[in-house]
């Protein structure tokens, strides 16, 4: 019941956050739909750097993964609001765009997830600190 409630909880979040970056880059049907598009890299880089780093350590608890990945990430991005601004740009006589934008979502999104990946593997397996020195500086 947990992990359902942090799905709702961080859909809505995630909606919310991709409705705010909708309305910071508003576009028409017939130009490059840069808010889409900067979505879904940040959120394909986002979910890559989860998985490499967070997900791998056992003491996440299954509700915390599946409310920020499926419920935040999962409705920030979207691959029907790429195929949508395909379509629409298409139909507007715009089909090399429309071409370059869904290979940029692709290869960018599938670059960044990697980078993401890993990034978080890293960060996850780097020994953490166990004291502190007298300048503070523990990394």
């Amino acid at each position: 019941m947990r992990s359902y409630l942090a799905v709702l909880v961080g859909g809505l979040l995630g909606t919310a956050l991709r409705l705010a970056c909708d309305l910071a880059l508003p576009h028409g049907d017939d130009e490059f739909p840069f808010s889409t598009l900067a979505v879904n890299l940040v959120g394909a880089f986002l979910l890559g750097w989860l998985v490499g780093g967070l997900w791998t350590r056992p003491s996440t608890p299954n509700w915390v993964k599946a409310g920020i990945g499926s419920g935040v990430i999962g409705s920030f991005t979207t691959m029907s609001a790429v195929l949508a601004a395909v379509v629409l740009l298409t139909g507007a006589g715009e089909a090399w765009l429309a071409i370059l934008y869904l290979a940029v979502s692709a290869v960018g999104g599938l670059g960044l997830a990697a980078v993401g990946l890993r990034i978080g593997s890293g960060i996850a397996h780097r020994p953490m600190p166990t004291t502190v020195t007298d300048a503070g500086q523990t990394l």
